[in-house]
């Protein structure tokens, strides 16, 4: 999971999430802020020894976005306007560090899960948005884990290298 659209898809998915509990006015600008940030952050060079530290941070702040559906009260407007610039940051610099300029274009229409799953969270459904989340943080723990964890062929050297 290191790499190519993956990541940043997931932490897309993540903020849409997020942003299904948001006023409906914050919606549009936390969207836009994300994919705006995504793409300035994308553009820029980043030194491939940054590589690890950019995909700790990206899976970290999966988690935490996704976690922040299980706040007993909805972020406000600023909130989750930062909350989508944190977002577009790590999916950018996952870009610019390890991925190609159309991963990026694969990756940010996944923000608009937001659209039905604010309708479902109108409905008084949002049990199902935050079982979805909940998944999310489990896999980005394991994305973040499992490569320090357990020598694997790709990740980490072996006794016969």
């Amino acid at each position: 999971m290191r790499g190519g659209a993956l990541p940043p898809a997931l932490l897309a998915a993540a903020l849409g999430l997020a942003l299904a509990f948001v006023p409906r006015r914050a919606i549009a600008p936390g969207a836009a802020v994300f994919a705006g940030v995504a793409v300035a952050v994308s553009l820029a060079r980043i030194d491939p020894a940054w590589a690890d530290a950019i995909f700790y941070a990206c899976w970290a702040s999966v988690i935490v976005t996704a976690l922040s559906v299980h706040l007993p009260r909805p972020l406000g407007l600023r909130a989750g306007v930062l909350l989508a610039a944190n977002a577009g940051l790590w999916a950018g610099a996952v870009i610019a560090a390890a991925g190609a300029p159309l991963d990026l274009a694969k990756a940010l229409p996944w923000v608009l899960i937001c659209l039905p799953a604010s309708l479902l969270v109108s409905r008084r459904m949002g049990i199902a948005i935050k079982v979805v989340a909940s998944w999310l943080v489990a896999v980005s723990v394991l994305a973040a884990a499992l490569p320090t964890l357990i020598p694997t062929p790709g990740y980490v050297g072996d006794h016969m290298q």
